[in-house]
C-alpha cells in the first residue's frame, strides 16, 4: 500500500484536515502504529492517544475539529478503517486463479466465469459454481451442491451433498456443512440411527468461521439466513432455522429444530435446547443456557436463562448468600441463647411456686 492521505480520503468519502500529501504505506492500531501508518479512533476514550501515537495520520469522527497530526474526518471511523484494510488486503493477498491440475471434477459440473479451484479439491457430480467464486486447496463439494457467485471457500472445508450456498458467502477452514444430524432412537438399550435425508441452505452474504459444523435436516432444510455472521467453533444441529443478520459467537451450541429470528445475538458459549423459538432482536448473553422459548426483543442470561431484570435479581441474591449464611448463623445463636434463658426462667418460677 502506498497512497497519499488525500487519495485515501477519497476512497472512504472522508475530509482531510492537515497535510493531504503525506504518503501512507501501512495500517496499524493506534498503539502499534509507526511513521507511515494510518490508524483510527472510534471510541472517545482513546482520543488522548492522538498525542502519543506514532502514526502519520488518523481516521476520526466528524465531531473532531482538529488534532496534533493530519486526520481524515468520517461518519464512521471504524467502518472507514475496515474499508481501507480490505483494500490493502486485496492488494497484498494473491488471488487464486484457474483450475489446478490436481483438482478432481465430476460429471455435469457447471463452472461460472473466472471460477478458481485449488489443488486436490474434489468437486462431485452435478455441482454448480457461480462466477468468480474461489475454492481453495483440499476442499470437498458433494453431489448436487450449488454455490453462488463471488463466494470464497477456504482450505479444508467439507460441503456435503445437496447443500445450497448463496452469493458472497465466506466459509473458513475446517468447517463442515451438511453432515448428518445427531438423531437416534433408543430401542431395547441400543441406539438406532435416524437417517437425515434433508439439506442445508446458506443464504447470501453469510460469513462462517473456522471449524463450524452445520448439520443437514432430517427431511427439509437447515437454513442460515441472509447476512448472518457465524464465529469459529459453532455447532448448529439439524432443522435449525436462523433468521437474517444474526450474530452467532464462538462456541455456541444450538440443538435440533430451533427457530431463531432476525437480528438475534447469541454470545459466546451460549447453549440452546432443542425445539425452541427465539424471537427477533433477542440477545442471549455469554454462557447462558436457554431451556425455554424467548420472546422477541428480550435479553436473557444465566442458567437457566432468564430475562435480564430477573436474572440480575437472582444473581444479586446468589452473591449475598455468604452474608445471608452468616446472618442466619448469628440468629440461630441468639435464638439458642433465648431458649436457654427461657428454660432457666421457667425452672426458677417452678421452684418459687
Amino acid at each position: 500500500m502506498r497512497k497519499t492521505l488525500k487519495e485515501i480520503a477519497e476512497l472512504i468519502n472522508g475530509e482531510v484536515v492537515g497535510d493531504g500529501g503525506i504518503i501512507i504505506t501501512g495500517i496499524a492500531g493506534i498503539k502499534e502504529a509507526v511513521k507511515g501508518d494510518i490508524t483510527f479512533v472510534a471510541n472517545p476514550k482513546y482520543l488522548p492517544l492522538l498525542k502519543k501515537t506514532r502514526a502519520s495520520a488518523v481516521i476520526t469522527s466528524r465531531e473532531l475539529k482538529n488534532a496534533p497530526k493530519p486526520i481524515i474526518r468520517t461518519e464512521n471511523p471504524s467502518l472507514a478503517f475496515s474499508e481501507i484494510v480490505s483494500l490493502a488486503n486485496m492488494q497484498t493477498v494473491k488471488r487464486l486463479l484457474g483450475i489446478h491440475p490436481t483438482a478432481i471434477l465430476g460429471e455435469g459440473v457447471s463452472l461460472g466465469k473466472d471460477v478458481a479451484i485449488g489443488a486436490y479439491t474434489v468437486i462431485e457430480d452435478e455441482v454448480s459454481i457461480g462466477n468468480k467464486t474461489v475454492i481453495y486447496a483440499g476442499c470437498y463439494v458433494g453431489e448436487h451442491c450449488k454455490i453462488g457467485e463471488d463466494s470464497v471457500i477456504y482450505p479444508h472445508v467439507s460441503i456435503r451433498e445437496n447443500v445450497t450456498i448463496g452469493k458472497r458467502v465466506i466459509i473458513h477452514s475446517g468447517t463442515v456443512i451438511g453432515s448428518e444430524g445427531f438423531g437416534f432412537l433408543t430401542l431395547e438399550g441400543k441406539h438406532q440411527r435416524i437417517p437425515q435425508m434433508g439439506g442445508v441452505v446458506i443464504e447470501d452474504d453469510v460469513d462462517i468461521g473456522s471449524n463450524v459444523t452445520i448439520d443437514r435436516a432430517r427431511f427439509d432444510k437447515t437454513i442460515i439466513g441472509r447476512g448472518t455472521k457465524i464465529d469459529n467453533l459453532v455447532q448448529i444441529a439439524h432443522n435449525v432455522v436462523i433468521g437474517e443478520n444474526s450474530l452467532i459467537i464462538a462456541q455456541v451450541g444450538i440443538a435440533g429444530s430451533v427457530t431463531i429470528g432476525k437480528n438475534v445475538t447469541l454470545a459466546g458459549q451460549a447453549g440452546l435446547a432443542g425445539h425452541l423459538s427465539v424471537g427477533d432482536g433477542v440477545v442471549v448473553a455469554a454462557k447462558a443456557g436457554v431451556t425455554k422459548s424467548v420472546p422477541a426483543h428480550t435479553t436473557v442470561y444465566g442458567f437457566p436463562a432468564r430475562p435480564h431484570n430477573i436474572a440480575k435479581r437472582v444473581n444479586a441474591c446468589v452473591q449475598n448468600l455468604p452474608k445471608l449464611y452468616d446472618t442466619v448463623a448469628q440468629l440461630k445463636k441468639k435464638i439458642g441463647g433465648l431458649e436457654i434463658k427461657g428454660k432457666w426462667k421457667t425452672r426458677r418460677q417452678s421452684k418459687e411456686k
